[in-house]
């Protein structure tokens, strides 16, 4: 439990962002810190609610505040504000599969899709990810894991201002790439082996691509993370964006 608790210089970055501080309307929280460090627990462990350690307080009481945070979107915006930081001289895109654990399967059809499919592997989701310069996710999306990686590259580029962008062959897409280059960045793409007429790229920005891949790493040390038990994808969106908050304070 300790190894997830805050740091002092950790939680000075984010305690303002959090309701229930002083001169908030409404109730002024006692347990902020403690309720924050429950979830992040939560997020490391993996744990089913009902097994969060008892220091924490009674486990149905964190999960409706879990919930009520999230309903509001907060730990996207602790997330955004922390990720305004991101060097996007290069950024680096790549997808992840998550395994679904049966748990997560089951959500209410009036909840619509859940962002999970079916393949060989059994249920699985995707989580398609822009990481910046300093191997800090920027944005992601999720989809069902079967989805086509190349299908979610321009929606994760909107809004970003890069120099470079750089992805595995699965993005080596005529349309994208003239999406990219007309923005002014360079597409640093390879080629597909079918391609009459192979393009150039350029190779030492290319090798700099490993960092999405340490960054993926990173976050499935979160075993809330690295298999997927929440039922609806908003649970699973607002982990992530914990798990990610964590390694921008980290």
């Amino acid at each position: 439990m300790a190894r997830m608790n805050l740091r002092d210089d950790q939680w000075e970055r984010i305690c303002h962002l959090l309701p229930g501080k002083e001169g908030d309307r409404g109730c002024t929280a006692a347990d902020n810190r403690l309720f924050v460090a429950s979830v992040l627990w939560m997020a490391r462990a993996g744990a089913p609610w009902r097994d969060l350690p008892p220091e924490f307080g009674p486990w149905n009481n964190v999960y409706k505040r879990f919930a009520r945070w999230q309903e509001s979107g907060l730990w996207e915006r602790i997330f955004a504000v922390l990720s305004e930081e991101s060097d996007f001289e290069e950024v680096f895109i790549d997808s992840t599969v998550i395994r679904v654990h049966q748990h997560a399967a089951g959500a209410q059809k009036s909840e619509g899709v859940q962002a999970i499919g079916k393949s060989r592997g059994g249920l699985s989701t995707k989580i398609h990810a822009l990481v910046e310069a300093l191997d800090n996710l920027a944005c992601w999306r999720l989809t069902p894991g079967q989805a086509a990686d190349v299908t979610e590259a321009e929606p994760l580029l909107a809004g970003v201002v890069a120099d470079a962008v750089a992805a595995d062959k699965a993005y080596d897409s005529d349309a994208l790439i003239e999406t990219i280059t007309a923005t002014g960045a360079k597409a640093v793409i390879p080629p597909r082996a079918n391609r009459t007429e192979p393009r150039t790229f350029h190779r030492p920005i290319y090798k700099g691509r490993n960092l999405v891949e340490r960054f993926f790493c990173r976050i499935k040390h979160f075993r809330r993370i690295a298999t997927r038990y929440d039922k609806l994808d908003r649970r699973f969106e607002a982990f992530i964006a914990i798990a990610a908050a964590w390694i921008w304070l980290a």
